[in-house]
């Protein structure tokens, strides 16, 4: 190499150097001092809030600039509420952040009068799980499997008509011909949980890591309190027994199978972080990379652990292309199907 090839090579170095070091410096300064606030769709004590809580308990320490992070809960209407303000109303300082509902999509295609945001315009930040909507019954009711369903009256509790817990059991009722009665109005998954506990509802759908994590005692014994029935989701969740099936495989109808594959994309998105549409493309890319180190930071994993939350993470560019997907993918006809069998039957 000549020395003019040489000097011109440390130059390139010297100058991505301080662009780097500039970059940081920028990033510091963005949130230097600063208080970062995470929505939470929902009350305290829910897997969303637990997520968001252990978030705010680590993400600082992951940005320059250490900021401080805090929560902030936006309970009402299945978490749309806190979705609608967040995308119309919240403020455009790079400071806010929103664990979004993880059925954003669905509820988007299916309710586009009431869901006032395009999740597309969402600047995913990154997510630690992924979540299957599992259905789960008392047993003295005589529900031991999804068979049972058939036959028993389920009265089902959750928070609103947007919320997984109301769309999963309606829609396995009308698939499956269950005999269910939905009773909305309940804030989050402990309240709903507590219902079915104290007899209210016999039944609920929410996913696993809210069940094992509340009230594992339920599913223990010769003669368990309760049993989770069926799921929906990509996958199997791995922490669930074998004998707990797939919605989709119990569906023969193409279209039907179709409209369950467009709901379990709820899956995908987890309990994660998104910047409002109008954040900076530098707040993006820093907020990116800090719940990158978050997720592979074993102090995290070990908080996570302890609270009984698992960790399945993926990065914020994979679930934006993932949520562009699957609003592409979500035909006219899917989603038409999907709202008849959901709200109209």
């Amino acid at each position: 190499m000549t020395k003019t090839g040489m000097r011109f090579g440390r130059g390139v170095i010297l100058a991505a150097a301080a662009l780097a070091i500039a970059a940081g410096s920028a990033s510091a300064q963005m949130y230097d001092g600063k208080t970062i606030r995470i929505i939470i769709p929902y009350g305290p004590g829910g897997t969303y809030d637990k997520y968001g809580q252990t978030f705010s308990d680590h993400l600082g320490r992951h940005i320059p600039g250490n900021p401080t992070v805090i929560v902030q809960h936006m309970p009402g209407a299945g978490g749309s509420k806190a979705m609608n303000w967040f995308a119309n109303a919240a403020p455009k300082d790079n400071a806010h952040l929103i664990v979004p509902l993880d059925n954003s999509v669905v509820n988007q295609l299916m309710r586009p009068k009431k869901m006032r945001y395009d999740a597309r315009q969402f600047r995913w930040v990154g997510s630690s799980n992924q979540t299957n909507m599992v259905m789960v019954s008392r047993t003295d009711i005589g529900v031991n499997s999804w068979e049972d369903m058939k036959q028993a009256g389920m009265i089902c509790s959750t928070s609103g008509k947007s919320s997984t817990g109301y769309i999963v059991p309606k829609l396995a009722s009308s698939l499956l011909g269950f005999k269910i009665k939905m009773v909305t109005g309940y804030k989050g998954s402990s309240r709903s949980i507590l219902a079915v506990e104290q007899g209210e509802t016999n039944c609920a759908s929410f996913n696993w890591l809210a069940w094992s994590s509340k009230v594992p005692q339920w599913f223990k014994g010769d003669k368990p309190f309760a049993k989770a029935v069926l799921q929906v989701g990509i996958f199997r969740d791995p922490d669930l027994p074998a004998d707990v099936p797939m919605l989709g495989d119990l569906v023969k109808d193409k279209m039907d199978k179709a409209v369950v594959n467009f709901i379990a994309v709820a899956g995908i998105l987890g309990r994660g972080l998104a910047l409002h549409p109008d954040a900076s493309d530098d707040a993006v890319k820093t907020l990116q990379m800090a719940y990158d180190k978050m997720n592979a930071d074993k102090g995290f994993a070990s908080d996570l652990q302890r609270r009984k939350l698992r960790l399945m993470a993926a990065t914020g560019v994979d679930i934006q292309k993932a949520v562009a997907q699957a609003v592409t993918d979500a035909s006219p006809e899917v989603v038409a199907r999907a709202r008849k069998l959901i709200y109209e039957m």
